[in-house]
C-alpha cells in the first residue's frame, strides 16, 4: 500500500484515490495497516450466548429475505449474516474501511468507484465471494422485486461492471461523493441464494431459503415466528481483519419475540434474556426493578452518545385533502404540549426534536446565511415565505407563550384555511368535519397520543386513535392509507441520497417508499440535488440547512422527542463489555458487535 500522505496529495491533486478505505471528505481516522478499531477489546474471549429481545415492532417473522416488501424478516439478520464491501467504524462518521474489498479507488471525475475483492472472502457454503456475486446483489436490490427504498437510494448508480473475477466497477450518473460509501455499504449475497437445481427463483420469491451470506453468523435453531438463534461461524473468513477484530464474540445470539412490552419486561425480570434496550421513559423510571435488580444481577445503565437526534415525528399525510393546507398542519402542531408531556409523562428524560438534523452541523438555526439564500432565492416562488426568515421552532408552552396562546393561534390558522365551527364540529365549506385518524400498531400508544388529541378537541379537531396489528399497519403505510402516524426517523451527520426516498417527488408516487408525508415539491427536489452533489463540506452545509428550513416551514412533521442516552438493562453476571461506548454506537448494536460472555 502506498504512503498515505502521497495518497492524500494525489487525491487533492485530482487523480484517483486508491486506499484501504474511503472517507466522504478525504480524511480517514484509521491509517493503512491499523490493527483494530480503538473501541473494541481485541482480545475479547469467544464463546457463550447473548440473549436479547427483538428491536422490531413486529410480533413474529415469516421470511428470511430482509430485502423484499412482503413479510417480516427476523431482527438483526441482515447485519449478522451479510458482509459488505466496506465496514464503518462506531467512532467515525462518513467513512468505510475494506471488508470484502481490500482496496477501493475513485475515478478523478467521480463517475465511478472500483473495488478489489479479497481472495480469502468466502460465503457460508464455502464458495468464494466473486465479482459476479457483487453485481448480482446490486442488480437484485435495484430491481422491482426488492423494497423500493433501494431503488431510490441507488437512483444515481447506473450499474456494475465485472472487470475480472474479483474486481467490480460501479458507474455513477453524476459526481456524488457519497455514492462510493453507499455502494460500499450494500449487503452482498451469493448468486446461488434461491437456486433450485441450478435454476434461480425471482428475487421476491426467495422467502424461506436460508440466506447464503458471508457474515460472522449463520441461522441456528429457530422456534419459527418466535425465537431465532444465530450461530457464530468459527471459520468466519474475516475474523482476523482489522475491521472485525474484537467483534462477533458470542457463539450464539438468540433473539426472542414477545407479544407486548409488558411481557418483555416481565421476561427480563425473570431472567429469560440478558439485554434489553428501553425506549419508554415511564418503564425506565418506574418499572425496571425487582429481585434481580436488587441483587445486582441485573443492572440498568444509561450510555451517553453523540448521535444525531434524528427526527422522530408525527407524520401528516398530505395525500389526505384535509391535510393539504399548510395552515391546517401548522395548527395541529400548535396543539401538542410537549413541555407538559415531558414533565408529567416522560420524567424529564427527553429533548424536543428540532428539524431534520438536530445535534449535527447540518442543523439550520436563526436566519438563513448568504450561502443558504443563494440556494433558496431562485426557488422563492415555490417556497413558503417564512422560509426566508428565522428557522421554524417547535411551539413551547413554558413561557413566554402558553398552551392557550398556541391554541388561539391554531384556531385562527384553521379559520383562515376555511374551517369554521358549526353544527357541533369544525367544518369546511363542503360541510366536512375536521376529523382525522391516528394509525398505530400498538394499543399502548394511546397513552402518549391522548394529551395531543385532548388539546385538538379544544379547537374542534377530532383525532381518532386507530390501533391495528403490525401486518395491517405495515400494509397501510406501504400503500399510504393513513392520515397521521408516528415514525422514528434515524439521524445522520452526512445526509445524502436517502432523502430522495424520504422527501423526493418520485418517491411520493412509489408504493412502499419512505415519503410518507407525500410531499411533491420541485424546490425540495432541487435542494436534495444540491445536497447530494456537494463536492465539499462547505457546499453540503448550506444545502442541508436550506432543506431543513423548507421541510420545517412546510409543517409536514410534528416534531416529537429524542434522548441523548441509550438506556440498557443487562445481566452483569453473564455479560462483559469494553470500557467505554463509542460516540456513534446505536444502542444494543454496540453490545451485539463488541460485548462478550463472561468466562466461568
Amino acid at each position: 500500500m502506498r504512503n498515505w500522505a502521497l495518497l492524500l496529495w494525489s487525491f487533492m491533486a485530482g487523480s484517483a484515490w486508491a486506499a484501504h478505505g474511503y472517507a466522504l471528505w478525504g480524511d480517514l481516522q484509521y491509517p493503512t495497516g491499523f490493527e483494530h478499531f480503538k473501541y473494541v477489546n481485541p482480545d475479547a474471549p469467544k464463546g457463550g450466548e447473548l440473549r436479547l429481545v427483538s428491536n422490531l415492532r413486529v410480533s413474529t417473522f415469516d421470511k428470511y429475505n430482509p430485502f423484499t416488501v412482503k413479510g417480516s424478516a427476523p431482527a438483526y439478520l441482515s447485519s449478522l449474516m451479510f458482509d459488505s464491501l466496506l465496514a464503518g467504524a462506531l467512532d467515525e462518521t462518513a467513512a468505510g474501511y475494506g471488508l470484502l474489498a481490500k482496496d477501493v479507488s475513485v475515478a478523478p471525475d467521480r463517475l465511478s468507484a472500483t473495488f478489489m475483492l479479497r481472495a480469502e472472502a468466502r460465503f457460508h457454503n464455502g464458495d468464494p465471494v466473486l465479482a459476479r456475486d457483487v453485481k448480482h446483489s446490486f442488480d437484485m436490490l435495484k430491481s422491482a422485486q426488492a423494497a423500493p427504498g433501494y431503488r431510490s437510494l441507488l437512483e444515481e448508480v447506473l450499474g456494475v461492471e465485472v472487470l475480472d473475477s474479483r474486481t467490480v466497477r460501479y458507474r455513477f450518473a453524476k459526481p456524488n461523493r457519497e455514492l462510493p460509501l453507499t455502494v460500499g455499504g450494500l449487503p452482498v449475497f451469493s448468486h446461488r441464494w434461491g437456486e433450485t437445481a441450478g435454476v434461480a427463483k425471482p428475487f421476491d420469491q426467495i422467502v424461506m431459503d436460508v440466506p447464503i451470506g458471508s457474515g460472522p453468523y449463520k441461522i441456528g435453531p429457530v422456534n419459527f415466528g418466535k425465537d431465532i438463534t444465530y450461530v457464530r461461524d468459527p471459520q468466519y473468513w474475516a475474523r482476523g481483519l482489522p475491521v472485525r477484530r474484537g467483534t462477533a464474540n458470542f457463539d450464539r445470539i438468540t433473539v426472542k419475540i414477545y407479544k407486548d412490552s409488558t411481557a418483555r419486561l416481565e421476561a427480563l425480570k425473570a431472567g429469560e434474556f440478558d439485554l434489553m434496550r428501553f425506549f419508554s421513559a415511564g418503564d425506565w423510571a418506574r418499572r425496571v426493578n425487582g429481585r434481580k435488580f436488587d441483587s445486582g444481577e441485573l443492572v440498568k445503565e444509561e450510555f451517553r452518545h453523540t448521535l444525531p437526534t434524528g427526527f422522530q415525528s408525527y407524520v401528516l399525510n398530505t395525500r389526505s385533502p384535509k391535510l393539504r393546507d399548510v395552515r391546517v398542519r401548522q395548527a395541529l402542531g400548535l396543539a401538542l404540549d410537549y413541555e407538559w408531556m415531558n414533565r408529567q409523562m416522560f420524567y424529564g428524560a427527553y429533548q424536543r426534536v428540532q428539524g431534520l438534523f438536530g445535534n449535527t452541523a447540518c442543523q439550520a438555526q436563526g436566519l438563513p446565511t448568504d450561502a443558504e439564500l443563494a440556494l433558496l432565492t431562485p426557488l422563492r416562488g415555490q417556497l413558503p415565505e417564512p422560509v426566508f426568515g428565522p428557522m421554524a421552532q417547535a411551539p413551547r408552552t413554558d413561557g413566554p407563550r402558553s398552551l392557550r396562546d398556541n391554541l388561539r393561534e391554531a384556531q385562527e390558522l384553521l379559520r383562515q384555511a376555511g374551517w369554521i365551527y358549526r353544527d357541533g364540529a369544525l367544518r369546511n365549506a363542503q360541510g366536512q368535519a375536521l376529523e382525522l385518524e391516528y394509525l398505530d400498531s400498538n394499543e399502548s400508544g394511546v397513552r402518549v397520543v391522548t394529551p395531543w388529541a385532548r388539546n385538538l378537541e379544544k379547537i374542534g379537531v377530532k383525532l381518532n386513535f386507530r390501533p391495528v396489528d403490525f401486518a395491517l399497519y405495515q400494509q397501510r403505510l406501504q400503500k399510504f392509507e393513513f392520515e397521521v402516524t408516528s415514525i422514528a426517523y434515524a439521524g445522520t451527520q452526512n445526509p445524502g441520497q436517502e432523502f430522495v426516498d424520504l422527501f423526493g417527488s418520485k418517491a411520493a408516487l412509489q408504493e412502499d417508499s419512505g415519503n410518507l408525508s407525500g410531499v411533491q415539491s420541485p424546490a425540495v427536489d432541487t435542494l436534495i440535488q444540491h445536497m447530494t452533489s456537494a463536492t465539499s463540506r462547505d457546499a453540503l452545509l448550506p444545502a442541508c440547512r436550506a432543506l431543513d428550513r423548507v421541510i420545517a416551514h412546510s409543517y409536514l412533521l410534528v416534531p416529537q422527542w429524542s434522548a441523548s442516552t441509550h438506556r440498557l438493562a443487562y445481566n452483569r453476571l453473564r455479560l462483559d463489555k469494553p470500557a467505554a461506548m463509542p460516540p456513534f454506537a446505536a444502542g444494543e448494536g454496540w453490545a451485539i458487535d463488541t460485548w462478550w460472555a463472561k468466562q466461568p
